[in-house]
């Protein structure tokens, strides 16, 4: 099975329309570490075959060092045979499923496409299937619907992100069991910096490597809330040196191989 670019999670991938030629050169320009040219919710019906022939001319093209995905239309859309077959000869490193809900769903595209797919959770069946998911050979990576998990679970709107705590650390849960990575769900309100730094915050808190964006202005905030601040990365290194393998003290606590390791994941990921 091909591997995605990058042995490193994203800290931030942006979902493009692929239908808009200057988002897609635009993208081109960017810190984003991810890119996902969207046939699906970004793109209108009748523009639905001119998106998926740009998507895979972009492809041909490149977006350099970023790595480079193709989201899908889900599998009972009209339009979801037409994409599987598009993208299964095109240069993307990974295509993003919508709307997964069982290892069949995504074992038949990975058996059709050849490579690497990222699972969005976006419902109930999903998130109760959601460890199978993640351990389906070819998933390469989960991706919380926020959303979509807020309208099926009847949440309030703007109630806050406590009633969706279970969904989401379910999310993280099954990718980390499966040893692949995990991105949060969107920020939608484009005016307020402030609230998407505090969301990525907290994301990173609960075990989040990254966030799906909408808008370029967001790229620089999610990048930053995800890399090691120069605190974490002193920490990391005095700590380092500090070992000697077993349990040690080290400043005010106790650390062990385990802390070491995660030393040495937090300098790589800087």
């Amino acid at each position: 099975m091909p591997q995605l670019l990058s042995p490193l999670a994203p800290r931030s991938a942006l979902y493009l329309p692929a239908s808009n030629a200057r988002a897609l050169a635009k993208a081109r320009t960017l810190p984003t570490d991810m890119v996902i040219l969207d046939l699906e919710d970004a793109v209108r019906d009748a523009d639905k075959d001119a998106a998926r022939g740009a998507a895979v001319a972009a492809m041909e093209e490149g977006f350099g060092k970023r790595i480079a995905t193709i989201r899908i239309n889900a599998a009972d859309s009209a339009f979801h045979a037409a994409d599987v077959a598009a993208t299964s000869g095109c240069a993307a490193a990974a295509i993003v499923i919508p709307k997964v809900e069982s290892v069949e769903a995504v074992s038949r595209v990975v058996a059709a496409i050849g490579k690497p797919v990222l699972a969005m959770i976006e419902t109930p069946a999903g998130l109760l299937a959601a460890a199978a998911i993640a351990a389906a050979p070819g998933v390469a990576g989960l991706i919380a619907g926020t959303n979509d998990i807020a309208h099926a679970l009847r949440l309030p709107p703007a109630s806050g992100r406590g009633g969706l705590s279970l969904a989401l650390q379910t999310i993280v849960l099954a990718a980390r069991a499966a040893d692949i990575f995990v991105l949060d769900g969107v920020w939608n309100r484009l005016e307020d910096p402030e609230g998407l730094a505090a969301e990525c915050r907290e994301g990173r808190a609960w075990g989040f490597d990254g966030k799906t964006l909408i808008h370029p202005s967001q790229v620089e905030i999610a990048n930053r809330a995800f890399s090691p601040d120069e605190m974490e990365i002193e920490d990391a290194r005095a700590l380092i040196a500090a070992a000697s393998g077993g349990a040690v003290r080290f400043r005010d606590r106790m650390v062990e191989d385990m802390h070491v390791a995660t030393a040495l994941a937090l300098l790589a990921r800087a």
